[in-house]
């Protein structure tokens, strides 16, 4: 293995190498001369040959971002590392090398060809981001477990497949076995599967590939599942009110609450806790629909708002269009008629006069512009005024909602106060039928402890109560300073940008007549 590389000293991946590899590899015509002589950007390189090299680390290649096919077969490397940027990478060869482990693969997600024939892997994984694999070579190396071949189950695109050379590919029931768990394939180890293979090895293992793709259908069905309550979840925390449709912040607050747990027993309070419980949930779910509410009128409040700027500016960019095209027209008759007149005092006139049109061109421009800056302006105005008002809206009503959860609570606080006073009175007279857990009777040594214990217990729900309130309203009025930022912050690089183009635009016409001026006239 790597027989050209035996007699070279191990190398480094550094600009010296990589430059002398893009320069070898460019274009040979007057081209690629040029190339040489300004210097090749490696954004710019598509395609890299790196074999042969003596390499023994993978390094440096992060410039390359717009790769898209990588060769590093018959080198000495040992693990695959240092590829995190290249996420346009199609086609990528590490054969001929010394890899024991499939690593450092999971920014790749657009790689259809991978080649790590004759390396030391002994295990197919970490592959699971290349979803548009379509090639895999792993070929002469150490894989021995058949179970390896249902991994590669996942690869919905994988058509061409080589594991020859591998202690699997000698196992008698290797090729049925592959055709069967893998039936999308068409190539296996260099030759395409037939008809009559594939489905002989159906028939053979119909009954495992039966229980397999239940197993998997399940999974699936679970993971479609985690995935519709991930978004769901995400959708909630856009309005704020994730958690907020159902008992969880009641539950919250008992579970941190040892005192309130260990009342629970008091003889009355499971069921003043079961009403209290039902009220608070009513509460929350009324938070939690008026919160998506005002998120779907917030929502609209921004869509319509991107829609008045996006035809503000596309009626814009259109007058100046029609600006620059009338302009144009105008301007290259009086060059050409420039170019035609003789007399030099018409000429200077002439290109006096393309001068003051260039300028008065400038000026109506810079007046759209202005017109625009000023009416897009107004729209974030009220926008702002409109947005900030809904936050300020919802935040209200919230905030009222959230004291009705208060005033539950302390009367509940109230009510079970008065239930462990009076449970302490029957304990004092000896007249308590119920039996009581030993944590719980400790808690009624004397009057000062037991008013300690609910006073602790209203004291932790407050604080939750308190705790989400205030999580949601920074939260919300969070978000709305960053999006009024982010609009004011766009409009001025708009503007920037705008007043760029037109004074490019501008200078380019000046600098065409004055070149005429100095240039063509003189000649």
């Amino acid at each position: 293995m790597n027989r050209l590389c035996q007699s070279m000293e191990p190398r480094v991946m550094d600009d010296d190498l990589l430059k002398l590899a893009v320069a070898e590899q460019g274009p040979r015509e007057e081209a690629g001369q040029l190339a040489k002589q300004e210097g090749i950007l490696f954004k710019d390189v598509l395609s890299l040959q790196l074999d042969f090299q003596n390499i023994l680390r993978i390094d440096n290649l992060w410039q390359f971002e717009n790769l898209r096919k990588l060769q590093l077969d018959n080198n000495i490397i040992e693990r695959i590392e240092g590829l995190e940027n290249l996420t346009h990478l199609v086609w990528l060869d590490l054969s001929f090398n010394n890899i024991e482990t499939i690593e450092g693969l999971d920014t790749l997600v657009n790689l259809e060809d991978l080649s790590l024939f004759n390396n030391r892997i002994s295990k197919i994984d970490s592959l699971d981001a290349l979803v548009k694999l379509q090639v895999l070579s792993l070929g002469n190396n150490q894989i021995f477990n058949m179970m390896n071949v249902i991994y590669l189950r996942r690869f919905k695109d994988l058509r061409t497949l080589s594991l020859s050379g591998n202690p699997i590919s000698e196992a008698e029931d290797y090729k049925m076995f592959v055709c069967a768990y893998l039936p999308d394939l068409v190539y296996l180890d260099f030759r395409r599967i037939d008809d009559l293979t594939a489905k002989l090895a159906e028939i053979k293992h119909q009954y495992t590939i039966d229980e397999l793709k239940h197993r998997e259908e399940l999974t699936q069905a679970q993971w479609e599942e985690a995935q519709a309550q991930k978004e769901e979840l995400e959708a909630h925390k856009a309005a704020f009110i994730e958690h907020l449709n159902g008992s969880f912040l009641f539950d919250s607050m008992y579970a941190e609450d040892v005192e309130g747990n260990k009342l629970s027993f008091l003889p009355g309070v499971g069921e003043l806790l079961e009403a209290y419980k039902d009220k608070f949930v009513i509460i929350c779910l009324n938070i939690f629909e008026y919160g998506l509410k005002q998120q779907e009128k917030r929502k609209m409040e921004i869509d319509t708002f991107n829609e008045c700027i996006q035809e503000a500016i596309q009626e814009n960019q259109e007058q100046g269009k029609r600006k620059i095209a009338e302009f144009e027209e105008k301007h290259l008759l009086n060059l050409s008629a420039i170019r035609d007149e003789s007399e030099m005092p018409v000429i200077e006139m002439k290109i006096v006069e393309c001068g003051e049109d260039i300028t008065q061109l400038f000026n109506v421009l810079m007046t759209l512009e202005m017109q625009l800056v000023e009416q897009l302006e107004e729209t974030i105005n009220i926008f702002e005024r409109n947005i900030v008002d809904l936050v300020g809206l919802f935040i209200e009503n919230v905030q009222s909602l959230m004291a009705q959860c208060r005033d539950l609570e302390s009367h509940h606080h109230e009510k079970l106060l008065e239930i462990s006073i009076n449970t302490l009175e029957k304990i004092v007279k000896g007249e308590l039928d119920e039996d009581l857990p030993d944590d719980v009777r400790a808690l009624f040594v004397d009057k000062d402890t037991i008013v300690n214990a609910v006073g602790a217990s209203h004291d932790i729900h407050l604080l939750k109560i308190d705790n989400r309130e205030d999580e949601l309203v920074t939260r919300v009025n969070s978000w709305c300073t960053q999006l009024v930022d982010k609009i004011h912050t766009d409009e001025i690089m708009r503007n920037r940008k705008r007043v760029k183009e037109i004074n490019q635009y501008v200078d380019h016409m000046q600098n065409e007549l004055d070149n005429l001026e100095f240039g063509d006239i003189l000649d």
